[in-house]
């Protein structure tokens, strides 16, 4: 039974996530900053229970009701850092959003990050428990991505990434990875390149994974591109351009991770 003397709601922080306000980590240093209000007073936690959003403002502006889950694909270029701000004064996705996102969109955050080298598919949405759900391990979203590699591997090699690998005691899970058709496994040979297209999927997406496991085999990424996140593929979407996922797909994929 509900304990009476505890307060019925959420987290604050959480509901303006699922609101699309921001991440929930954003929204606790914005309320650390003194601009979140419920009734008009400054909140000092982001621990503050409530049933609603009714009464809560951001910057002296009223919350507005959450709106259905929206999700947007992002063709998002190199260069640019996956936050709203960056101390060192670097461009951000938010400045390339600005002009690429449609009139009347609502706010959004991303669904994980590609950090500022690695091109590629990044998925926005207004609905943060959307957002979460699609980041965890425990879903099992499956991420793809397309490597330039320079150096020598087999198939062999990249089989054996089903497994799992530890690198510098960090555990990896699975990967599924193959040498694209027309990439040369093994060695050069004489004055053959050794540059190759390797296609690879995981589920966990710990920071720069692509990168430090195809390290680990020797290899030198000169690009990397994600070019799908579960169920939408970045296709033939242009960069530095969005598109929005048709809403029966955004249900489709909340009724499969049972939100």
């Amino acid at each position: 039974m509900p304990d009476p003397e505890r307060p019925q709601g959420e987290r604050i922080a959480k509901l303006l996530a699922r609101a699309g306000v921001a991440s929930r980590r954003e929204v606790e240093r914005m309320i650390a900053e003194g601009r979140v209000a419920l009734d008009g007073k400054v909140l000092e936690t982001p621990a503050t229970i409530i049933p609603d959003l009714r009464g809560v403002s951001v910057d002296g502006k009223p919350v507005a009701r959450a709106e259905p889950a929206r999700v947007f694909a992002f063709h998002k270029p190199s260069g640019l850092i996956t936050a709203e701000r960056d101390p060192r004064g670097l461009p951000t996705i938010y400045a390339a959003l600005r002009n690429a996102m449609p009139k009347g969109a609502p706010r959004v955050i991303p669904v994980g990050r590609l950090d500022m080298t690695t091109e590629g598919l990044l998925l926005l949405t207004n609905d943060g428990a959307l957002k979460r759900a699609l980041e965890l391990p425990a879903s099992n979203v499956p991420r793809s991505y397309r490597a330039r590699a320079f150096g020598e591997v087999t198939q062999a090699q990249l089989d054996a990434l089903i497994e799992g690998v530890e690198i510098d005691g960090m555990r990896y899970g699975k990967i599924e990875a193959d040498l694209e058709r027309g990439s040369k496994a093994g060695g050069s040979g004489s004055g053959g390149s050794r540059n190759h297209w390797i296609l690879l999927t995981l589920t966990e997406g710990k920071n720069r994974e692509v990168r430090r496991v195809l390290e680990h085999l020797g290899l030198q990424v000169s690009r990397l591109l994600r070019v799908g996140y579960g169920p939408f593929a970045l296709g033939d979407l242009p960069r530095g351009t969005v598109a929005e996922i048709p809403q029966v797909e955004v249900e489709r994929l909340r009724k499969s991770l049972k939100l």
